[in-house]
């Protein structure tokens, strides 16, 4: 399984957008846009899931520098979550 990252998403971009356009490219497990918490709005990246990891580096090729909704997508694989400290 792969987790691919995808940004400069313009906020009307959905996850079945992010699924259909790497579903073009292989089997896509999720697919995610990331929203605020508090205003429900898109913050412009998102994350793919690919279980076939050849699959998933063909569409990271593809798609990244690619046109989604008038925006040149930036993709990459994506890296582990940083743990952050919480400062209550």
């Amino acid at each position: 399984m792969k987790n691919i990252y995808v940004g400069n998403l313009s906020y009307q971009t959905t996850s079945d957008d992010l699924r259909a356009a790497f579903g073009e490219h292989g089997t896509v497990e999720s697919a995610n846009v990331i929203t605020d918490r508090e205003t429900g709005r898109s913050r412009g990246f998102g994350f793919v899931e690919m279980a076939d990891d050849q699959e998933a580096s063909k569409a990271i090729e593809a798609m990244d520098g690619a046109d989604l909704g008038g925006r040149q997508l930036k993709v990459n694989e994506a890296r582990p979550r940083e743990r952050r400290n919480k400062r209550w």
